[in-house]
């Protein structure tokens, strides 16, 4: 791999962490599944289901915020949450980039072993 491709890679990594970051917590996850059907969703509609209060759904939601995940519109007294795909996308761009760099590997290594 060249110092440019791997400098690229590293820079995409490092663009993708939070947002990788984002996702490790079971909660947040349901809550993409839930934006990602529609939305905007108020805080109540996002609570519905959970055991958790308002407030740590809150916390959640503003983690994924900040990351890009999701973004939010104040109506009134109530804050409104809807899913924005764009950082999700340039997560599958890396993704597919790592698996670009596994599907090589794995060619050479079949090469190497059949001859």
């Amino acid at each position: 791999m060249s110092h440019k491709c791997r400098s690229r890679m590293a820079a995409k990594r490092q663009a993708c962490a939070p947002v990788f970051a984002a996702l490790g917590d079971e909660t947040r996850l349901a809550l993409v599944a839930k934006l990602s059907r529609g939305g905007p969703y108020s805080i109540s509609h996002l609570t519905q289901g959970s055991k958790l209060t308002r407030q740590a759904i809150t916390k959640h939601l503003r983690v994924l915020e900040s990351v890009g995940i999701a973004r939010s519109a104040r109506t009134g007294r109530e804050s409104r949450f809807e899913f924005d795909p764009q950082p999700m996308e340039e997560i599958k761009k890396y993704l597919d980039l790592v698996s670009e760099q596994w599907d090589h590997v794995l060619s050479r290594l079949k090469s190497f072993v059949e001859d």
